[in-house]
C-alpha cells in the first residue's frame, strides 16, 4: 500500500494578512470524480480534480464558508457559513437557492438517498428539500458541530459540542435515539457507514477526548472505545466502507480499518487536518488543513499474498490473512488485528509480517487437508524488506540486493549480498532447513541459492531484467519473463535456449506434467505443450500456479482457480500419435469429448492399452466390451484378427458404415458389408455388394427391407416386399393388422391349400373384419367343414349352417345347439326349444328356462318369472310326451309333477306381480274386488309352501285392506291376526295396528254377496275356506277368470269310456239332431228370455240331459267331474261348453257354462279362462294374452253374438 501525491493546492489571500481567512474548512468531491469543491475564507473554490486547475471562485456568502458537500448525483452542492447563509449551486456553478439560520451554519449534509438537506447551527437544525416552500426547523439546546446521513437516509445523527449524540427521523425531524457519552468532550466529528452489505447500520464517531467509538442505530455502541492520540478534525468513511480516514491535530490524515484499527498515514498535512473526503469511484483521497493547503492524494492497494501448490494465502481489510485451499475452496481467516505489510506460505508454514515482528503459524495437523493453523513462533522485530519468503525453519528477507535468512528465534543465521537488487525470488522445495531458492536479479542473473550454502549458483544470464521464473517439475527446464514481457524457456543441463513466447506476463509450469507450462498475455491465456504451437483461450488477470487441470489466476485482488481442460495439448500430442503422452495429458483434466476423441484416435490405431484406459475414465462399458472381444480374438489367433477386419468392426462399431465397408471388402468379407447395411435398412447401400448367384441372399434382403418398412410405418410397402419375398404369413399379418380387405384378399386367393397357416391366418382376420364371406372362402379352399361350420355360427349365418347341415348330418348337433341358445339370448324361447329337439338336447332347453326362472324371481321380476314358469311347465309336457313314446312310464309321471308344480308356480307368481305392485307402489289399474280376489285365490293356493320371492305380508296386508273396503269384515279381521304373527316392514306397520284396533268395531260376518257359490251344488262357501280354493261340499275346484279372478259359472264333465277328447270335440261341434215338431217355441222365465225347437214326440226336457246329470250328483269322499254320454255330447251347444286341449299325455279338460249369458274366452296357447271383455282388452292393449303372451292378432268370442 502506497500513496502517491497528485497535485496540492496552497492557498494565500494576499489581500488579507490573517491567517485565518486561509483555512480550508470543507472539502468535497463530485460523485463523478471530475471536480472538487473547497470551503475557504468566504469563496467556494472549485478546482478541476484530476489536475488541480482552479475552476472558478463562488461568491455568495458575506463571511467565512464553513461547510460544503454534493448531493448524491453531483447536480447540486450545497455551502453555509458564518454569514448564517446555505447556499445551494447547480453543477453549472450558479447558486439557485438561498436560506437564512439565526447563527451560523456548522454543517450541511445531502441526504444519500433523496434530495433532502440538512444544515445545522448552535440552536437549530433544518430540512430543506426542493418540494418544500419553506425550511422546517427544529430547536435544539446545544451547539451542533457535525451530522451525517444513514445509508437508507430515513435517519440523520448529530453530533453537539456538549458531548451528546441525537439520531432524528427524516420525517418530522423527531428524535429517536439520544446517546450520552461520559467525559462530555465535544464530538468533533461522526459518520454512518456507507455500505450497503453491512446488515447494520454502524456509526464511528469521534470526540476531542481522543476517542474512536462505533454505535448502532438504536444507541447501543459497538466494541470499545479506541484511543486516537490526537484531538480529530474530520472522520469520513471509505465508500465500501471497509477504511476510515481520520485526521486532526496529529497534522495528517491516517487509514484506519472499520474496527478503528491505525494502519499507516496516508497525507501529511503539516497542520491541523480539518476536512477530508473520498472520490466515490477512485483511490483518491482529498484532505484541508489550517495553513491553506489542499492535497489530493491516490492511494493505491498492493495485493500482499503467497502461493504454494493448491494453497493461497492473502490479506484482507488491511489487518486480516485469508488461507484459501483453491481445489477444495475451503478458507480460514485469521484476524491479526495489525497492518499485514507481507505474506508468504510455504507446506505447513505461513509467515505474517505485521510493522513491528512476524508472526510465524504452522498447520495442527500433516494432513492435506487440513485449514487450522496455530502460532510456531514470533520475531519481534522491525523489518524493511521488499520480498518475504518462508521454509521450514527460515525466514527470508528480501531488501534490494541482499538477501537474509532468519531462525524463527529470530537469528540471522545467513546473507547473501547479490550482484544487483533481487526482482524475483521463489522457494522450490528441497529437505527442511535445505530448501532451494530461484532467484532472479535485475542484471539478468538466475541464481539457484541453498538455504545452508553460502555459495549461490549461476543457472542462466540474460541481458534483461528478470520479471518472473518458474522451474519445471523435473528441475531440466526453466522459464523466464524479462522486461521485455519475452517468455525463455531454457534447458538447465545444456543451457540451450527452446524457445520463446513474446507478450509475456506471467507464468507457471505444470506441476503433474514437466512438458506443459501456461503464460498470460494481453488478456490470453497461452498452453504450451512441448514444442507444439501455443493454444490460446481469453482470461484476464495473471497465472500464478497451474496443477494439473487448474490454472489459478490473480484477477483485481481475487484469487480464482480456473479449470482449464487440457484438449488443445492432448490433441496435439494425438496427431503425432504419441498416444502414451497425450493420455498422460489428459490425465491432468480433459472433458468426457476429450476422453472420447483419446480413446477412438488410440483404438484406430489398434493401441488398445491407452484405449482401454481413456474408455475406462469415461465408464464407457460397450467400448470396453468390444475392446475384450477383440483381445480374445487376437489371443486364439482365428482367422478374423486381420487388422483390416478388425478396424471394419470398430469403424461399423463406431458408426463410420462407409468406412468399415470398405475395409470389409478390403479384407475380401463383402457379406458382412452387406448384413451391415441390411440392418441399417441402407438397402441400396446392400445390394451393391449382393451376387447374383445367391438368391437366397437376395430373399433375405428384400425380407430385411421389408421388415424395415414394417418399421418405418409403411406397411403397404412391406406387404408388396413380404409376398416378393414369398413371406406370406408377415404380409398377412400386417394386412390384418391395418385392416385391409383388398389385400387379405388378394394374398388368400394367390395362396393353394398347402399353405395351410397362411390361408387360416386369412380366415381368422376375415372374421375379425366380419367378412365372413372371404372367411368361408378360405375355410372352402382348405376344405375344413368344421371351421367352416364354427364361422357360420360364430356369423349367426343359420341358413347357410342349415344347408350345410343338409348335405353333412354329422354336424346337425353343432349347428342347433349353438342356434337354439342363440334364440334363447334373443327372448326366441319356443323357437329355441324346437332348436333343442331339432339337435336331440330336449333337457338344454328346459335348463336355459330354469336359469331365466331364477334371475327373474331374484330380480323381482314376478310376471317374467310366471311366464318363465309357464314355458317351463309345457317344455315338461312335450318331454312327458316324447317319454311316453318311448314307453317310459316313471319319467312320464315326473314330468306330470313337474308340469303340475311349474303351472301352479306360473299362476301364483302371475296373481303376485299384482299384488306386490299394489303394496309397493301408489297406484294401480285393478279394481278393488279384483285385487280381493287375486288376494283370495293366493291365499287359498298358498296353505302349504310358499315360493321363493313370494311375501305373504303383501298378500295379508292387500286382503286386509280390500276386506274392510268391501264389508268383508270377518276376513279382514283374519288378514289382521296373521299379519300380527309375522315380521311387518316399518312403513306397514302403524297402519296395520291401527286397523287391526279400528276392525274390532266391525261386525264378525262378511257380507253375503262376496261369499263365492258352488256352480255344481250350489253350495254358499266361505270366504275364508279350510279347504283351499275348492267347494267345500262338492270339492270342485273354483275356477277363476284370470284378469278380475271372479269365480266362473262352470261344472267340469268328462266323456264316458270309449270316448275320446277328439271324439267328444267332435260331437260338441254337431248340429243338434231334428225329430220334428212344433218348431220354434218361445218360453219367459223372469228375466230370461229362450228360443227351442220342441219335437213333438218327446217332452221339453229329456230324461237323460246334462242339468239332470247334474241333479242326480251324489256326495263323494273326492271330487269326480259329471260323466257325459254321447247323446249328451251332441246335445250340449257349442257355445256353452269351454274346452281346454292339453298336449298329450294329459287329457282335454270340458266345462259346461251354466249361464249361458256370460261370454267366456279361452287363451289356446295356455287354456286359461277370461271373461271375452277382460280378454279382448287385454289383446288391445299388450297385443298378446296377459298370461302366456302369445300375440293374437283378433280375439275370436265362444259364442257369436
Amino acid at each position: 500500500m502506497k500513496p502517491y501525491p497528485v497535485w496540492v493546492e496552497q492557498i494565500q489571500d494576499k489581500d488579507k494578512a490573517d491567517e485565518q481567512d486561509c483555512i480550508v474548512y470543507g472539502v468535497a468531491a463530485k460523485p463523478d470524480g471530475t471536480r472538487v469543491i473547497a470551503a475557504t475564507s468566504n469563496f467556494v473554490r472549485v478546482y478541476n480534480a484530476v489536475n488541480g486547475e482552479f475552476v472558478a471562485p463562488l461568491k455568495g456568502h458575506k463571511d467565512a464558508v464553513y461547510c460544503v458537500c454534493y448531493n448524491r448525483d453531483g447536480s447540486r452542492f450545497a455551502s453555509g457559513g458564518a454569514d448564517k447563509t446555505v447556499i445551494i449551486w447547480t453543477e453549472e456553478l450558479v447558486g439557485i437557492l438561498k436560506y437564512q439560520h439565526n447563527e451560523a451554519i456548522q454543517s450541511v449534509c445531502y441526504n444519500p438517498v433523496t434530495s433532502h438537506l440538512i444544515s445545522c447551527t448552535s440552536i437549530d437544525f433544518g430540512i430543506w428539500s426542493p418540494e418544500q416552500k419553506s425550511v422546517v426547523k427544529h430547536k435544539v439546546s446545544n451547539k451542533i458541530t457535525c451530522s451525517s446521513w444513514t445509508k437508507d437516509g430515513q435517519y440523520a445523527a448529530l453530533g453537539f459540542y456538549s458531548g451528546q449524540i441525537s439520531i432524528r427521523a427524516l420525517k418530522g425531524g423527531e428524535e429517536r435515539v439520544k446517546i450520552d457519552r461520559p467525559g462530555g468532550a465535544p464530538i468533533w466529528c461522526l459518520a454512518w457507514n456507507p455500505a450497503k452489505t453491512e446488515a447494520v447500520d454502524i456509526m464511528a464517531v469521534a470526540d476531542w477526548n481522543q476517542k474512536l467509538s462505533f454505535y448502532q442505530l438504536n444507541g447501543r455502541q459497538v466494541g470499545k472505545d479506541r484511543h486516537l492520540g490526537y484531538d480529530p478534525g474530520c472522520l469520513r468513511w471509505y465508500p465500501g466502507g471497509e477504511y476510515l480516514l481520520i485526521g486532526g491535530s496529529n497534522k495528517e490524515v491516517g487509514l484506519y480499518t472499520k474496527e478503528g484499527i491505525y494502519l499507516t498515514k496516508i497525507v501529511d498535512m503539516g497542520a491541523w487536518t480539518w476536512c477530508v473526503d473520498v472520490f466515490p469511484s477512485q483511490n483518491y483521497i482529498i484532505a484541508g488543513s489550517h495553513d491553506g493547503s489542499i492535497k489530493v492524494t491516490q492511494l493505491n492497494f498492493n495485493t500482499v499474498h503467497g502461493l504454494y501448490k493448491d494453497r493461497y494465502a492473502y490479506r484482507e481489510n488491511m489487518t486480516d490473512v485469508i488461507i484459501q485451499n483453491l481445489l477444495q475452496d475451503q478458507k480460514v481467516k485469521i484476524k491479526c488485528r495489525d497492518w499485514v505489510k507481507k505474506v508468504a506460505i510455504y507446506k505447513f508454514r505461513l509467515a505474517v509480517q505485521l510493522p513491528d515482528k512476524i508472526i510465524v503459524y504452522e498447520l495442527y495437523s500433516d494432513d492435506v487437508s487440513d485449514m487450522h493453523y496455530r502460532v510456531k513462533d514470533k520475531i519481534m522485530q522491525r523489518f524493511d524488506c521488499n520480498l518475504l519468503v518462508v521454509t521450514a525453519h527460515h525466514i527470508l528477507l528480501c531488501k534490494d540486493h541482499r538477501l537474509q535468512a532468519y531462525a524463527f528465534s529470530g537469528a540471522k543465521e545467513r546473507e547473501w549480498v547479490l550482484e544487483a537488487n533481487i526482482r524475483y525470488i521463489k522457494v522450490i522445495g528441497g529437505p527442511p532447513g535445505k530448501e532451494g531458492l530461484l532467484v532472479g536479479l535485475r542484471n539478468g542473473q538466475v541464481l539457484k541459492i541453498f538455504v545452508d550454502n553460502p555459495f549461490p549458483m549461476l543457472i542462466i544470464k540474460q541481458p534483461q531484467c528478470i520479471r518472473c521464473i518458474d522451474i519445471s517439475m523435473g528441475r531440466d527446464k526453466l522459464a523466464i519473463i524479462d522486461e521485455t514481457q519475452t517468455c525463455s524457456v531454457y534447458d538447465i543441463k545444456t543451457k540451450k535456449l527452446l524457445f520463446q513466447e513474446p507478450n509475456a506476463t506471467s507464468l507457471a509450469w505444470n506441476t503433474h506434467n514437466g512438458d506443459m507450462m501456461c503464460f498470460s498475455s494481453n488478456g490470453y491465456l497461452n498452453i504450451k505443450a512441448s514444442n507444439f504451437p501455443v493454444h490460446q483461450r481469453k482470461m484476464q488477470g495473471y497465472v500464478v500456479g497451474f496443477t494439473g487441470s487448474k490454472i489459478f489466476c490473480l484477477q483485481n485482488l481475487t484469487m480464482q482457480a480456473v479449470d482449464v481442460p487440457q484438449s488443445a495439448p492432448m490433441n496435439q500430442y494425438i496427431e503425432k500419435k504419441m498416444f502414451h503422452t497425450a493420455y498422460n495429458v489428459a490425465c491432468l483434466g480433459v472433458t468426457n469429448n476429450d476422453w472420447m476423441n483419446l480413446a477412438n484416435a488410440a483404438l484406430e490405431n489398434l493401441n488398445l492399452e491407452v484405449a482401454k484406459n481413456a474408455f475406462t475414465r469415461v465408464r464407457e462399458l460397450r467400448y470396453l466390451e468390444f475392446i475384450a472381444q477383440i483381445e480374445e480374438r487376437k489371443q486364439s489367433k482365428a482367422a478374423e484378427t486381420t487388422n483390416n477386419l478388425i478396424l471394419a468392426d470398430y469403424y461399423a462399431f463406431k458408426g463410420d458404415f462407409q468406412e468399415a465397408a470398405k475395409m470389409y471388402k478390403k479384407s475380401g468379407n463383402e457379406d458382412r458389408a452387406m448384413a451391415m447395411f441390411s440392418d441399417l435398412r441402407q438397402f441400396e447401400n446392400a445390394k451393391d455388394f449382393l451376387t447374383s448367384s445367391d438368391p437366397k441372399n437376395i430373399k433375405g434382403l428384400i425380407k430385411r427391407q421389408a421388415e424395415w418398412c414394417k418399421s418405418t410405418n409403411d406397411p403397404g410397402s412391406a406387404i408388396d416386399l413380404y409376398m416378393a419375398a414369398s413371406a406370406f404369413a408377415e404380409a398377412i399379418e400386417i394386412a390384418g393388422k391395418q385392416k385391409w380387405t383388398d389385400k387379405l384378399v388378394e394374398i388368400m386367393r394367390q395362396l393353394d391349400k398347402s399353405f395351410v397357416e397362411e390361408l387360416r391366418g386369412c380366415a381368422l382376420h376375415f372374421k375379425e373384419l366380419g367378412k365372413y364371406e372371404f372367411a368361408a372362402e378360405s375355410f372352402q379352399k382348405l376344405g375344413e367343414l368344421s371351421s367352416l361350420v364354427d364361422l357360420y355360427i360364430e356369423s349367426h349365418q343359420w341358413q347357410e349352417a342349415f344347408t350345410l347341415c343338409e348335405d353333412h348330418p354329422e354336424f346337425k348337433e353343432s349347428v342347433y345347439i349353438p342356434y337354439a341358445n342363440f334364440l334363447a339370448e334373443n327372448d326366441k324361447f319356443d323357437e329355441a326349444q324346437e332348436a333343442y329337439y331339432i339337435a336331440g338336447k330336449p333337457t338344454e332347453a328346459v335348463k336355459v328356462l330354469e336359469k331365466l326362472t331364477h334371475n327373474a324371481v331374484a330380480e323381482r321380476r314376478f310376471d317374467d318369472a310366471s311366464y318363465y314358469f309357464w314355458k317351463l311347465s309345457m317344455a315338461y309336457l312335450k318331454l312327458a310326451n316324447q317319454s311316453q313314446s318311448r314307453g317310459s312310464e316313471e319319467e312320464v309321471n315326473q314330468y306330470l309333477d313337474k308340469f303340475q308344480d311349474y303351472q301352479h308356480r306360473a299362476e301364483i307368481y302371475y296373481v303376485y306381480q299384482t299384488l306386490h305392485r299394489y303394496t309397493e307402489e301408489p297406484f294401480t289399474s285393478h279394481l278393488p274386488e279384483a285385487l280381493f280376489n287375486m288376494a283370495r285365490f293366493l291365499l287359498h293356493n298358498l296353505s302349504q309352501e310358499i315360493p321363493y320371492g313370494v311375501s305373504k305380508v303383501s298378500i295379508l296386508y292387500a286382503l286386509a285392506k280390500q276386506s274392510k273396503n268391501m264389508g268383508a269384515y270377518k276376513m279382514a279381521r283374519h288378514a289382521f291376526d296373521k299379519l300380527q304373527q309375522l315380521v311387518i316392514p316399518r312403513r306397514f306397520q302403524q297402519a296395520i295396528d291401527l286397523s287391526s284396533i279400528t276392525i274390532r268395531s266391525k261386525p264378525f260376518q262378511d257380507k253375503e254377496e262376496l261369499l263365492p257359490m258352488c256352480s255344481k251344488c250350489s253350495t254358499t262357501n266361505p270366504l275364508l275356506n279350510q279347504m283351499g280354493n275348492q267347494c267345500i261340499n262338492c270339492q270342485q275346484p273354483f275356477v277363476h277368470s284370470f284378469y278380475a279372478f271372479e269365480v266362473l259359472p262352470l261344472v267340469e264333465f268328462i266323456p264316458e269310456n270309449g270316448i275320446s277328447d277328439l271324439e267328444a270335440v267332435k260331437l260338441i261341434n254337431q248340429d243338434p239332431p231334428t225329430t220334428g215338431g212344433k218348431g220354434w217355441q218361445e218360453t219367459n222365465q223372469g228375466d230370461v228370455q229362450t228360443m227351442s225347437f220342441e219335437n213333438t214326440n218327446t217332452s221339453r226336457y229329456d230324461s237323460d240331459t246334462f242339468e239332470t246329470r247334474l241333479q242326480n250328483w251324489e256326495s263323494m269322499t273326492s271330487y269326480q267331474p259329471v260323466e257325459v254320454g254321447s247323446e249328451i255330447l251332441k246335445k250340449m251347444p257349442r257355445s256353452e261348453v269351454v274346452v281346454l286341449k292339453w298336449g298329450s299325455p294329459l287329457r282335454y279338460q270340458f266345462y259346461k257354462n251354466l249361464m249361458p249369458d256370460i261370454i267366456l274366452d279361452t287363451c289356446d296357447s295356455c287354456n286359461r279362462i277370461f271373461y271375452a271383455d277382460d280378454l279382448e282388452l287385454q289383446y288391445l292393449q299388450k297385443q298378446s294374452c296377459p298370461f302366456c303372451r302369445k300375440s293374437v292378432v283378433q280375439p275370436e268370442p265362444s259364442q257369436a253374438e
